[in-house]
């Protein structure tokens, strides 16, 4: 709720989670993609020519509907061909309430983290919920640990 308890930036979730990104090259294979979102355990990768710049973001969701729309082709084609170049993106300093409504309304997973225009972190949806539910939690605590005393 607005106006209760401190408010939670992103970078808050940064001190929790940590600031490694995967990337991928735009020139990358679909298949490449498949197999590194695979081997890093995540959902999406921020695609980026050099680990800096951001020039898209491409996800598991992505690779679905581009193999139902063209068939098997799609993974030999390069990773520009299916990813989302119309990226939102944030800073540590954006506060984590405005960036789930965002992503909420958006019906987006994943945001990058830039400063100064450079990759620096990536926020899932599964970050900021656990971040807001640990934050209910440590309050639960401390108003328990408030009324026993």
């Amino acid at each position: 709720m607005a106006g209760y308890g401190p408010v939670m930036k992103i970078s808050d979730v940064l001190r929790n989670k940590g600031t490694e990104v995967a990337t991928i090259r735009p020139d990358e294979s679909v298949t490449r993609l498949i197999e590194v979102l695979a081997d890093r355990g995540v959902g999406a990768l921020v695609v980026s020519p050099d680990g800096t710049a951001v020039v898209g973001i491409v996800s598991e969701r992505d690779v679905v509907r581009h193999l139902h729309r063209t068939g098997a082709a799609v993974l030999n084609g390069p990773v520009s061909a299916i990813m989302t170049s119309d990226v939102t993106t944030c800073s540590a300093d954006d506060e984590v309430e405005s960036l789930a409504r965002t992503m909420t309304q958006r019906r987006i997973r994943h945001v990058p983290v830039l400063a100064d225009g450079r990759l620096e972190a990536i926020v899932s949806i599964g970050d900021v919920v656990k971040h807001r539910i640990d934050a209910l939690q440590s309050e639960r605590d401390q108003l328990v640990e408030y009324i026993q005393q």
